[in-house]
């Protein structure tokens, strides 16, 4: 057996990637966002971004013309402030969003994408569609809708899972 090999109890002692042991939902999932997120971070290596930064344009392009503050993109990513006001200040230092103080509540910021926020986003939106359409490939079109709905409630599950955990 090599060094390090995590051993999956339940199926014998198999390593957790041999083939016959017991599918586990929590290195299933981690596998796959992982391979996705490397992925895409190869991908977008050429524009300076990250998927998370991706993913904070994909937001304020989405909602163009409406008020966002960082609280709202914190709970939206399901991330903490600290992590996203690090993430804000960096596309900010780049040129990609702006902060402004909230009209309606002087303590909290409002992020608005720039025309270079809007440019990179374009760019790297095809490389999230290109790289999303090779991994769905993998599935019918049945198939895709079938799991994207499973992912959609497995993931408003572990959100409550997580609200019911805060106490």
């Amino acid at each position: 057996m090599p060094f390090g090999k995590d051993l999956d109890e339940k199926s014998g002692g198999l390593p957790l990637d041999a083939p016959g042991r017991r599918r586990r939902f929590p290195p299933l999932l981690r596998k796959a966002w992982y391979g996705l997120n490397q992925a895409f971070r190869r991908r977008l290596s050429g524009e300076s971004i990250t998927p998370d930064q991706f993913t904070v344009l994909r937001w304020l392009v989405e909602r163009q013309g409406e008020s966002i503050a960082q609280r709202d993109l914190a709970s939206w990513m399901g991330s903490d402030p600290n992590t996203i006001a690090s993430l804000v200040k960096r596309m900010e230092e780049s040129a990609l969003l702006q902060r402004a103080v909230s009209k309606e509540d002087r303590r909290a910021r409002e992020l608005h994408v720039t025309a270079k926020g809007r440019e990179v986003y374009s760019v790297c939106r095809e490389c999230a569609l290109g790289l999303q359409t090779e991994v769905l490939g993998s599935l019918t079109e049945e198939e895709t809708d079938f799991f994207l709905e499973m992912l959609d409630r497995v993931a408003v599950a572990a959100s409550a899972a997580a609200d019911d955990a805060k106490g």
